[in-house]
């Protein structure tokens, strides 16, 4: 089988739990390649390929780090569906079901069979009458909001064409249910299974009474425009791509025509992974 590694060296224990992937790789002689980043710290790996073109050269790629590794990896995986499996190096890790002491055990059920993939559906945004973006898509969320500045925007939502809600708020999220335990759960928003077919729309600090998130069909089609004269906004996809746009400019969002695909594991269940990393249904005064 061949394995991919991407890994965020600015992570505590990144160098060991390198190390240890690869002298697996070699005790069990199956094949790894390392993105081109870790080669000044691995120098004595000889199999190393530009993290871009890492998808299409493995069968599984491993990601080390926090979630922020996991869904740029996502997106650099993009449509080829190439299975991924998150190592856990930060503090959550939502995304990042085993930690590097489970690396190796992980790694050996891989091989043997014992995991199953999950697939998770991915949103990809364009502005109508600009250039296609670079990076279109994202796992968690897409998010208009004021950017840097502190007063709220007019944001209007429209879908399938309908005029639903013009929002007066500091944004607003439109999540997976991938990303329901992210941005939407700080605002407010529900936690979604991951494995529904749906998106969930969440205003961030609506000055109303009367607005609530929304959960959507996944097939539905959005478009997010701000309406607040003379201002810019700022759309983010999943807390790493920034894009500028105007006011009036139409931001249209809907489902990928592929999904994400995740290596899991039968011990791992998603509402485990609640209640250990959310704590979820744990009293407070356990």
């Amino acid at each position: 089988m061949q394995f991919g590694l991407i890994a965020n060296l600015k992570r505590q224990g990144a160098a060991e739990a390198i190390d240890t992937f690869i002298r697996w790789a070699k005790e069990h002689h199956e094949s790894l390649i390392l993105s081109d980043d870790l080669r000044h710290t691995v120098a004595n790996h000889v199999s190393f390929a530009p993290a871009s073109e890492l998808p299409n050269l493995v069968d599984i790629l491993v990601a080390m780090g926090g979630d922020g590794t996991i869904l740029a990896t996502a997106r650099s995986v993009g449509s080829i569906g190439t299975p991924i499996l998150g190592i856990n190096l930060g503090s959550l890790g939502f995304l990042t079901q085993q930690t590097p002491q489970e690396l190796v055990a992980a790694l050996d059920a891989i091989v043997a069979g014992r995991f199953k993939v999950e697939e998770r559906i991915l949103l990809k945004a364009s502005i109508a009458g600009r250039d296609p973006l670079p990076m279109p898509y994202a796992l968690n969320d897409i998010v208009l909001d004021h950017g840097g500045t502190t007063r709220v925007l007019n944001i209007n939502l429209k879908i399938n064409g309908e005029d639903v809600v013009t929002y007066v708020a500091d944004g607003l999220i439109i999540s997976t249910p991938t990303g329901s335990t992210a941005y939407n759960l700080a605002v407010g928003g529900p936690i979604v299974c991951p494995n529904l077919d749906a998106m969930i729309a969440s205003p961030i600090a609506a000055f109303s009474l009367t607005t609530r998130p929304m959960i959507l069909s996944g097939h539905d089609k959005l478009e997010l425009s701000s309406t607040t004269r003379g201002r810019t906004a700022q759309l983010t996809l999943d807390g790493q791509v920034d894009i500028e746009v105007l006011a009036f400019e139409k931001v249209l969002i809907e489902r990928a025509d592929f999904n994400a695909r995740f290596v899991v594991f039968p011990e791992n269940s998603y509402y485990k992974l609640l209640r250990s990393k959310l704590h979820w249904g744990v009293s407070p005064n356990s």
